[in-house]
């Protein structure tokens, strides 16, 4: 009751969880234009969940598993849906999410199929030390393409799973997640997950299920995340798919407004965010200040971004590699860490603008 109150007095004021405040990015996350500057390695539309895989990697284009070893690019599955999670276990299995709403458990990629299991939204999978997967479920209520309706839902209906592999029943570690959309597992066997609605990172114990997540220090960030990877030498690698900005946190706290919007207007148009924008008139935040003498400015409001932040293992931001309002490498969703040349690379997948870029860990 207490907390009823406290939430409509907050939405009166415009402060607390209805407030339209936007953290800016400052410190180690102050703007540059170092994605911009980074090695353009492959052009391939839909770019998704770049996995390292032997000596190349493993990622998705719509319906199809493509591998990828140096320059080239090979597909070597296509399924019924498009790939929306993706994962390899040390044994060389592979876990396949589709966004049909199904997990499929492989001997190797395009190998024989091991098991399926039906979930709601796979958006993110890993395999554990011991070698079960862990599930993200973004949404109870909404497939993998379907997250900006999601967002503007207000949708809390995520939940991370435990998986064997087998035909058993998968464990529930943790319910009520808003998008969880990326896995990482801590040195100390903690799951951390990317919560991308809280804008915010947890952890979740496999050994408790059912436990509350607990909190990070990486809370309130500028965007939203997405998948996460652990760092050579220690550390992690978060992706930020979308920027967060007033326009849309005030669209979110207008239930009016909002619901009218849904309704009538096409999803591409929505006040929300975007993985790729500025790419048609009818697009909201197309004038003011936007462009100046038709030129965009890399400082402008915009509803896409592209941001890489390098965490220590406490969790902290140390750095960050951005590509601002007027850059080339937005909407990035996956990354992944792998030897290319004798040296450890972080690859950049840029979904948005079907991007797939490598940098070496030790310049940035």
């Amino acid at each position: 009751m207490i907390a009823a109150i406290r939430r409509h007095i907050d939405h009166f004021f415009g402060r607390g969880e209805a407030s339209i405040f936007v953290p800016v990015m400052d410190g180690p996350l102050k703007a540059n234009e170092t994605l911009d500057a980074c090695e353009v390695r492959h052009r391939i539309e839909a770019i998704d969940n770049l996995t390292a895989y032997g000596t190349g990697l493993l990622a998705s284009s719509g319906p199809k598993l493509l591998r990828i070893v140096g320059v080239d690019l090979e597909t070597v599955a296509e399924f019924s849906s498009p790939i929306s999670a993706l994962a390899v276990a040390e044994d060389g299995r592979v876990a396949i999410g589709l966004d049909e709403g199904r997990v499929l458990l492989t001997a190797a990629a395009g190998g024989d199929r091991l098991a399926t299991l039906d979930i709601a939204c796979p958006t993110a999978l890993l395999f554990l030390n011991d070698g079960r997967l862990a599930i993200a479920s973004g949404s109870a209520e909404n497939a993998p393409d379907r997250w900006r309706r999601d967002l503007m839902d207000h949708g809390a209906t995520g939940s991370v799973l435990l998986w064997a592999g087998d035909s058993s029943a998968p464990v529930t570690l943790a319910r009520g997640l808003a998008w969880p959309y990326g896995l990482a597992q801590a040195p100390s066997g903690q799951l951390v997950v990317s919560e991308s609605w809280r804008h915010r990172l947890v952890l979740i114990d496999p050994l408790r299920p059912g436990a509350a997540p607990a909190p990070t220090p990486l809370e309130r960030l500028p965007g939203y995340p997405s998948r996460i990877v652990r760092a050579h030498g220690g550390g992690y690698w978060l992706s930020v798919f979308a920027p967060r900005n007033q326009l849309v946190e005030f669209t979110l706290s207008e239930i009016e407004y909002r619901q009218r919007m849904m309704a009538s207007v096409p999803e591409e148009f929505w006040v929300a965010p975007m993985l790729r924008s500025a790419r048609d008139f009818r697009e909201p935040l197309q004038g003011g200040g936007v462009k100046q003498m038709g030129i965009l400015k890399p400082w402008a409001p915009t509803f896409s971004y592209g941001l890489v932040i390098r965490l220590g293992n406490d969790l902290r931001p140390l750095s960050s590699l951005h590509s601002r309002a007027n850059g080339r490498v937005h909407g990035i969703t996956s990354l992944a860490t792998a030897h290319v040349d004798g040296l450890q690379h972080l690859w950049i997948g840029a979904k948005g603008d079907g991007l797939v870029l490598a940098v070496a860990e030790s310049e940035v």
